[in-house]
């Protein structure tokens, strides 16, 4: 009964650890219910997910599971959950929060202050009045993508 319960807790973690959106990637994400807008279509969905092939789909990058724990993809849930502090690092182009971003991201220490100084030049672009977390995370990558230094960690 333990191996069991053991089991099932390793299925169901394994589909949350590297979930993409709501209801993870894979089967039910991909070709089940691709347009999923509804909670109980994301329950199918992640349902259909944790019990199909999710293991290699995660491994082999199929079914959309390639974004699913990218340095660089984390970098936009970082910058969602910290906005407020990012925005002062920011403009400051140094701090814990974006040095912890940078971490996040997967920049390395050599390449930290490239980072921090294209945060800091970049920041009306980042950071507006109305900026959401997407917006701001699309203008640092493009920063990025115009960087020499720091265009080799967008893939």
């Amino acid at each position: 009964m333990k191996k069991l319960i053991a089991a099932a807790i390793l299925a169901t973690s394994s589909t949350m650890a590297f979930a993409v959106g709501p209801a993870g990637c894979g089967v039910g994400t991909a070709v089940v219910f691709p347009d999923a807008n509804e909670w109980p279509e994301h329950v199918l969905a992640a349902s259909t997910n944790g019990t199909s092939f999710n293991t290699v789909s995660m491994t082999s990058n199929l079914l959309n599971c390639d974004s699913a724990h990218g340095p660089v993809n984390l970098g936009m849930l970082f910058i969602e959950d910290n906005m407020d502090q990012l925005v002062v690092d920011a403009a400051k182009g140094q701090g814990e929060t974006l040095a912890a971003l940078a971490e996040t991201m997967g920049i390395a220490a050599a390449d930290t202050p490239a980072f921090n100084r294209t945060v800091q030049s970049n920041f009306d672009a980042m950071f507006g009045p109305n900026t959401t977390s997407k917006v701001a995370y699309d203008s640092l990558t493009t920063a990025m993508a115009q960087d020499v230094e720091l265009k080799k960690y967008l893939g």
